[in-house]
């Protein structure tokens, strides 16, 4: 089959893979916009840093995640005396007296606008919801590293198999290169998830998180890039590659 490598493929078949790759190109690039924007705002700072990874993971053990968020991410939507007066409130227990005299208006002026419509965050209509983030903060629970655990393996894992596929279909590049490409993306993102409860039980590991996104995303671009050039552009030298599984055969 001298047309199973890349330069030579079928271009119904280029075209097939490379809207897999563009799509999923696009979309690796949303993943990484919304880490920034959710998890690089843990320290109320721009960018992913070692502290967001510790206050999203193990979390912020002196303060809730209340004060957290409203000293980090959150700090642009109450004036600073309102911020500093939930602070205070929460630091004192939350106490649920204080709630429907005073705190549930203050939560309903500058809170709930999204705490009570956008999925999957507390609602502050509710004093157990607002209770449950006045607590101390001691970062994502087992329950929630559970879930996005499983899902974050499955899902990212079908990604890295077919863009990997794909992939080994390349020419001129170098047996154990092209094994260690292929191999890395899948490493890396065992890394990644194994860091998240590493750090839940000591900030320290949260390095192996970074390491972890980094590795993943180094070797995915790597086989993403050498399989658009191969499929477009080094197929314009008319040359015919033969089977790139050959060697493996």
């Amino acid at each position: 089959m001298d047309w199973f490598n890349l330069p030579n493929l079928p271009t119904p078949v280029k075209v097939l893979f490379s809207g897999y790759l563009l799509v999923i190109g696009v979309g690796l690039c949303m993943a990484g916009l919304q880490i920034m924007l959710t998890h690089g705002m843990a320290d109320g700072k721009i960018g992913l840093s070692k502290d967001d990874i510790v206050y999203s993971y193990y979390g912020d053990r002196s303060g809730s995640r209340l004060e957290g968020m409203l000293n980090g991410a959150m700090k642009d939507k109450a004036p600073p005396e309102v911020r500093l007066e939930i602070i205070k409130w929460a630091r004192d227990g939350a106490p649920e007296k204080e709630w429907e005299p005073h705190f549930k208006q203050v939560f309903a002026q500058h809170c709930v606008m999204c705490h009570s419509n956008v999925p999957g965050i507390p609602n502050f209509t509710h004093f157990d919801e607002v209770k449950k983030v006045a607590q101390v903060n001691e970062g994502a629970s087992v329950a929630s590293l559970t879930r996005v655990s499983h899902i974050h393996l499955f899902g990212i894992a079908f990604i890295f198999f077919f863009m990997s596929l794909i992939f080994s279909f390349a020419v001129n590049v170098p047996r154990k290169l092209k094994i260690l490409a292929i191999a890395f993306p899948f490493a890396f993102l065992i890394l990644d998830v194994l860091s998240w409860w590493l750090t839940k039980l000591n900030p320290g590991f949260a390095w192996l998180t970074i390491i972890g996104g980094l590795g993943y995303s180094i070797a995915s671009t790597f086989m993403w890039c050498t399989s658009m050039y191969q499929m477009w552009i080094l197929s314009r030298n008319g040359k015919v590659y033969g089977n790139a599984w050959e060697a493996d055969l």
